[in-house]
């Protein structure tokens, strides 16, 4: 029980530490987790303690498209709730399962632009506030609009002949979607001769060194094509957005940004107009409430160890039990195996 309690070894392991068959092992191990999280193994016990803040994403389960969703307390990282889908009815029913006096005390809830998650929330309890975090906004800038402008602008010299012009866009995707901080980061570790992989002359393997002009060619990027200036102002307002306090504050940053996007005419920052446009509120949210998705990404990093660990599950109500279990165990580096096994 021991063992199975640290969260650290998987099954297999431990069915060879102690000598017995890995089979009996899992059986122990889901008897030791209904125990804890369910009654009488029919279903979830109810939270001990009441949270301001939810979260709630979903991961994929099986090959093709399948998939789970979690909600979690934001406050202590521990799973509530998990369901098989990713539809509105595992909702209500994680609803119907705590109480209305229970949803009460929540005043938040921390999720991605999926509106099937918040909307759900607003259908049963109205006065829960969906915030949006830095974490979604920056993804969906970086991945639908400046990739798709620094394509289109590659595309665009070509077609006009600008050959020269159109291959400064090679290999730029990074610096382009990296914080000015971070380009100067890593001039300065090519400065210092830093490497980013150590070789290895047994098998005729260099050193790989950190490139330096990361920071002179963003500029000169920027200096020659106003559309580049465009989303480099829009980044560094996103970021300004997010450092704010006050909700007025913070929405008319977004505003001001909502403004940019349009006198641009770029089709893909239209495209991002509407979609802060259309979540206005969730995103200025965050200013009164200063919650992110880090939770919950370390969750799914959990969920991936998990998974990665036992070469995957079969048996998905076991693998959902592990997974509140591993919510609730706190996280040791480096644990002194070696005292336990031997």
């Amino acid at each position: 029980m021991e063992l199975l309690a640290l969260g650290t070894f998987s099954n297999k392991t431990i069915a060879e530490t102690v000598g017995v068959n890995q089979h009996l092992v899992k059986e122990i191990d889901k008897k030791r987790l209904e125990k804890n999280y369910t009654l009488e193994g029919t279903k979830l016990k109810k939270p001990e303690r009441t949270t301001r803040c939810l979260g709630i994403d979903e991961f994929k389960l099986h090959d093709g498209y399948i998939f789970a969703t979690i909600i979690v307390d934001m406050q202590t990282g521990h799973i509530l709730w998990i369901y098989y889908g990713k539809g509105k009815q595992g909702i209500y029913d994680f609803i119907d399962h705590v109480g209305r006096e229970w949803m009460e005390q929540v005043e938040c809830i921390s999720c991605d632009m999926n509106a099937r998650y918040y909307q759900a929330f607003e259908e049963k309890c109205d006065w829960i506030q969906p915030v949006f975090d830095h974490f979604h906004i920056i993804k969906n800038f970086n991945e639908k609009v400046v990739s798709e402008v620094r394509k289109d602008e590659q595309r665009r010299l070509r077609k006009e002949g600008r050959f020269k012009e159109a291959d400064q866009f090679k290999k730029t995707r990074f610096i382009l979607t990296s914080k000015r901080e971070t380009l100067a980061k890593k001039d300065q570790d090519a400065k210092e001769g830093k490497t980013i992989s150590k070789g290895s002359p047994l098998f005729g393997i260099e050193d790989i060194y950190c490139k330096p002009g990361n920071l002179s060619k963003l500029e000169e990027l920027i200096k020659e094509n106003e559309l580049i200036f465009t989303l480099e102002l829009i980044k560094e307002k996103l970021d300004q957005a997010y450092e704010q306090i006050d909700e007025s504050r913070m929405a008319a940053i977004i505003i001001d940004i909502i403004d940019i996007c349009e006198d641009s005419g770029n089709k893909h920052l239209k495209w991002f107009e509407n979609l802060l446009d259309k979540h206005f509120e969730g995103i200025i949210a965050h200013a009164t409430f200063q919650i992110t998705n880090g939770r919950l990404e370390g969750i799914n990093n959990k969920i991936k160890t998990l998974r990665r660990q036992a070469y995957g599950y079969r048996d998905d109500e076991y693998f959902f039990l592990k997974i509140i279990d591993a919510s609730r165990v706190k996280y040791v580096r480096n644990p002194k195996s070696h005292k336990i096994l031997h």
